[in-house]
């Protein structure tokens, strides 16, 4: 808190300015939603590293992979080998192929998300934010 002149305090004042985001560059938003969701594929291949190397570490694949083999088995062959279908590589395969479609899908919806916003912000005038300084 500040003193007048006369001794008394006064309450900090505090300078407010509206803003209005009325434009997104779509070459920007296109680059840090392009980073994000690389971010976003890694941690979804490593979750799922993790998670498989848990569940097989705690018998999961084996006691389902045996219940399935008995289940699909005749008197011709053995059953379905889960254990063998949903090994590591095929499972960190597969995310990865995912995470990847995932990246080209979230970088092409978040550059349309900004020429979209870009269009109704035309129309409507943006957001509008306001922004605060304590002094």
């Amino acid at each position: 808190m500040r003193r007048s002149r006369t001794g008394a305090r006064t309450v900090p004042r505090t300078r407010k300015a509206r803003l209005r985001v009325a434009k997104v560059d779509p070459w920007s938003v296109m680059k840090v939603g392009f980073l994000l969701s690389i971010a976003l594929g890694i941690c979804t291949v490593i979750a799922v590293a993790v998670l498989w190397m848990v569940m097989d570490a705690m018998g999961v694949f084996a006691a389902v992979g045996g219940t399935v083999s008995e289940a699909t088995s005749s008197d011709s062959g053995g059953g379905f080998d889960l254990q063998g279908f949903l090994s590591l590589p095929r499972v960190l395969t597969f995310t990865s192929v995912v995470a990847v479609i995932d990246v080209v899908l979230m970088t092409a919806l978040a550059t349309l998300g900004a020429f979209i916003y870009n269009m109704s912000a035309g129309l409507v005038g943006g957001i509008e934010v306001t922004l605060a300084e304590d002094e």
